[in-house]
Order: C-alpha cells, then structure tokens, then sequence
C-alpha cells in the first residue's frame, strides 16, 4: 500500500503559498506600487520650481535638472517659504519624551500584571486593554482645561503634548508588554528568586534584557504616531510656533493661497528622515516583538 504523505496544516499551506514563485511575484508588484510614488516624491524634490510646476516627475529621466534650492528654502528659507529646521527640533522634543514616558511607565505595569500577584489583576488589565478603543478626541477638552494657564505649562510647554501621547499610547505599550513578558518561562523567574532576587534585581537582570524586542516594537509604533501627529500638535501648541510639531508647519506650508506647493515634495522628505532611521535601526526586533504572545508552544 502506497503511503500517503502528511497533510499540511493551514499555517504550512499559508507559508508554501506565499514561498512560492506566485507569492514572490505578488510581493514584488506590491513593493513597485508602493516605492514608484515614494520615488516620484524625490525626483520631484530635486527639481526646479519651473519643470515641477510645468511637467510631471517623470520627464526627469527624459531632461534631467537637478537643484537644491528646495531643500534649502525649506530648511532655511523665510518662515513664510518654510523654514523646518526650528520644527525638525521641536519634533524631536516632543516625539523622544513621548516615546520614552509610556515606555518606562509600561515596563513597569506589564512586569506587575505578569509576575505580581494581586487581587483584581486579570480585571484591571482587561479595562486597561479596553482603553484602546477610547478615541484621543475625546480627551482634548479635559487636557486643554487642566493644562491650560497654569504654572506647569509655563514651565514647560511641551508638558501637555507629552502627557496626551503618553496617555493614549500606555494600553497599547502595556498589551504588547504583557504579552511579551507572559512567555518568559516561570521557572526562570523562580530560579532567579531562589537566588535570592527581590522584584527590583528580577525586573531589571531578568526580565528587561529578554523585552528588548518587544520594548523595540513599541518604541517604533509610538516614535512614528507622535512624529506623524498633527491633531496633538495643534492643539496643545495653540498656534505658538515655538513648540509646534513639523507637522503643523508642513500644513502651512504651501501658503495661503497654495503658491509654494512645489516645496512640500521636499519638505516631506525632511520629515521623512528620522522616522526612516529609527525604523531600520529597530526592524531586527519588530516582527519578533509583535508576534510575541500571538503562539503557544
């Protein structure tokens, strides 16, 4: 009797599925659509104000002219042309401590809902994990009103941007955390306590090195939502220029009548360049950080 060979699962048939030729195939188109844009995006960046308002980004390749005069007005021109580089910096003020606050802050409670053990714990974490569904609008009035006019804010105008990013990006941070931190294998915990670890030593030489990837994953989610704000940033920066994010200024860029259009190609791309950074830097642990707690075994 001629043997049978062994039926694949759903997640084998999926992974064949998508190893084979017809799979690559599809990931490449994929991958075209998705950079052809981005490509039109900077050749348009490099070009003169006259063929970009004139010509598609395509006759580049046909008449090639190339200038950074774009990037320039951008970066140092009028604050009417642009002018990004006090906004780069003001972005960066409020994306790092907005990433780090929840951070710091998560670590902490995923450590107490994964190792503490305490009366209500499984109750307490299924209402922080509902808090994602609460949209951040709904909260911009109650900020505003208790931020607004005190001697906090004068003493430090990013305080309430900072506050609003961590507040609405802790449930999530905490989640993928807890998750991450519940795979760790109990019995190392209890090795470690056996040594005579308290929950400072076990939380800092145990559990924090083995939550690099997830710490990892977190940290570029919430570094791109806070880089990318808008909504936030006007709001809480009340038109003052001096803490306004890139991306309000970007907004205003093409001026009130729409006549500086032909710089907002380049001034996305200087938007574009610290998120790219902390991007590549960080996707060795990104998938590994986010798939943790999605499989048992």
């Amino acid at each position: 009797m001629r043997p049978t060979a062994p039926r694949l699962s759903a997640a084998g048939r999926t992974k064949s599925m998508l190893t084979s030729r017809m799979g690559s195939a599809v990931a490449i188109v994929l991958a075209v659509v998705w950079t052809v844009p981005t490509l039109g995006l900077l050749v348009s960046s490099v070009r003169p104000e006259g063929q970009i308002r004139t010509s598609g980004w395509w006759t580049f390749f046909t008449d090639p002219a190339f200038t950074l005069e774009n990037y320039s007005t951008v970066l140092f021109g009028r604050a009417s042309n642009g002018q990004l580089a006090n906004f780069f910096m003001n972005s960066l003020t409020i994306t790092v401590p907005a990433t780090i606050i929840p951070l710091v802050i998560a670590t902490m409670a995923a450590y107490s809902f994964s190792v503490l053990q305490w009366r209500g714990r499984d109750t307490v974490f299924v209402i922080v994990f509902a808090l994602q569904i609460v949209p951040l609008q709904m909260a911009l009035i109650p900020l505003l009103r208790i931020f607004s006019g005190t001697a906090a804010a004068e003493a430090f105008p990013f305080l309430a941007i900072w506050v609003a990013h961590s507040a609405f990006g802790l449930p999530l941070a905490i989640f993928l955390l807890h998750n991450f931190m519940a795979e760790i294998p109990r019995e190392l915990v209890e090795a470690a306590r056996v040594d005579g670890a308290g929950h400072v030593t076990l939380f800092f030489r145990i559990m924090l090195p083995l939550m690099v990837p997830a710490i990892a994953s977190f940290a570029i989610f919430q570094f791109l939502w806070v880089w990318n704000d808008l909504l936030v940033g006007l709001t809480f920066s009340g038109g003052n220029n001096a803490i306004q994010p890139l991306t309000a200024r970007l907004s205003e860029m093409a001026g009130s009548r729409g006549q500086d259009w032909h710089l907002l190609t380049s001034g996305a791309f200087v938007s574009m360049i610290v998120p790219l950074i902390v991007f590549f830097a960080l996707q060795k642990y990104f998938v590994r950080g986010l798939l943790a707690g999605s499989v048992k075994g």
